[in-house]
């Protein structure tokens, strides 16, 4: 939901208008769950609490109908941007979160905003295929997870890709970005999973259609 997070304390006027909505929403009966991403690591069980949210460690396992299911973030499954699996082991020590904590708001948010430019300029350079998934590690994913089905984000591809796995029949589906007019939405019926994407119409109403 955000492109960066520096620690629960530095949550703006729009974190703050995005908290009670979602509590709204809470309320009115809807469960709300949050997995970490690329940069809002530092988004904590105190913003959480206040958004109406379940915070949950990836993966998480889901016992549905027809095809035992894992959510990830995603960013594992790609293991060729060795530069990001750097950043990422840094930044999801706990040490390190903890002592990021500690220091000034105007540090953090001058070291974000260097944070993200660098990465801009990383990911400008890079070949494509560096930044999808490795082949390998999805594999290795479903194995060691024991699932039928994979569902994540991170490379911002969506797509339902089919594969066969140990000789066993599964299905890697990968979620869109969200922009100022659309975003990209999975709807799970039973066994059937149905990639989606929302938009707003010219009346302003919001809408699903398929992929």
């Amino acid at each position: 939901m955000f492109e960066v997070w520096i620690g629960d304390d530095g949550a703006d006027e729009l974190a703050t208008h995005l908290a009670a909505a979602l509590s709204d929403l809470n309320r009115s009966g809807t469960a709300i769950f949050f997995i970490h991403g690329n940069r809002d690591f530092l988004l904590g069980r105190g913003y959480c609490q206040s958004a109406g949210m379940e915070l949950l460690d990836e993966p998480v396992i889901l016992d549905s109908p027809g095809a035992r299911t894992a959510l990830i973030h995603g960013d594992t499954l790609c293991s060729d941007d060795q530069d990001y699996q750097r950043f990422r082991r840094r930044v999801r020590n706990p040490t390190w979160q903890a002592r990021m904590l500690k220091r000034p708001l105007w540090w953090r948010r001058l070291l974000a905003r260097m944070a993200r430019w660098a990465s801009k300029r990383r990911s400008g350079v890079k070949a494509a295929d560096i930044m999808d998934v490795n082949t390998e590690a999805v594999k290795a994913c479903f194995s060691e997870l024991e699932v039928q089905r994979l569902i994540h984000g991170h490379t911002h591809r969506p797509a339902v890709h089919d594969l066969r796995i140990d000789g066993k029949a599964c299905q890697r589906i990968v979620l869109g970005d969200w922009h100022g007019t659309s975003g990209s939405v999975l709807r799970l019926r039973g066994a059937e999973a149905s990639l989606m994407i929302l938009r707003r119409d010219s009346a302003g109403k919001l809408k699903l259609a398929p992929i």
